[in-house]
């Protein structure tokens, strides 16, 4: 299997994973979404829990590109950014294919802190906090760690909200419950 192969592979997994979940997912399943055989899947992923892996690591680039990237993009001071990142999230909800989040479904699905997958999904929440804290210690917050822990309490219920009833509404309303934490913070 060629490079390009591989990543169709991780590609077209990403795909099934995230709409049929990661357990519920059959390697013979994966051989008739992506065409490719069980044989060439194992020469590149000895497992199936290291194809997850790279799918998880494939989201996470591609969030951290939607999610930090336009919300640096769209605003240009970190008091801005705090606020901006719920635009960028609605983006993502809004998009046409949001499913809800891969990484709590692959947190939910491998529940044991110190599984890989586990921790792939940890780590991925950690890294979007880990900005939100530091644009509020940027933007000089009374509490910057507080601040960053609260709205990224606020992103997480906006995707659940919007998983479980639809539509970016929850995306607007968290950036409105933001607006007033941001603004107490930063007074």
């Amino acid at each position: 299997m060629t490079a390009s192969k591989k990543e169709e592979l991780i590609d077209k997994a990403l795909e099934v994973f995230y709409r049929e979940g990661f357990h519920a997912t059959g390697m013979d399943r994966l051989v008739a979404v992506t065409g490719i055989s069980k044989t060439s899947m194992y020469k590149h992923f000895k497992t199936k829990e290291d194809l997850i892996l790279a799918t998880l690591e494939r989201r996470h680039k591609y969030l951290m590109s939607l999610i930090i990237d336009r919300t640096d993009e769209r605003a240009d001071t970190p008091a801005k950014r705090l606020i901006a990142a719920f635009d960028s999230l609605k983006d993502w909800i809004a998009g046409g294919r949001f499913q809800s989040c891969m990484f709590i479904k692959a947190s939910s699905e491998f529940q044991d802190p110190a599984h890989p997958i586990h921790k792939i999904s940890a780590d991925h929440k950690r890294t979007l906090q880990d900005y939100l804290v530091a644009q509020a210690r940027a933007a000089n917050a009374r509490n910057p760690e507080q601040l960053g822990h609260q709205l990224m309490l606020l992103q997480e219920g906006a995707i659940v909200t919007a998983h479980l009833q639809g539509g970016s509404e929850a995306a607007d309303d968290a950036k409105a419950a933001a607006e007033v934490l941001v603004a107490a913070a930063l007074a």
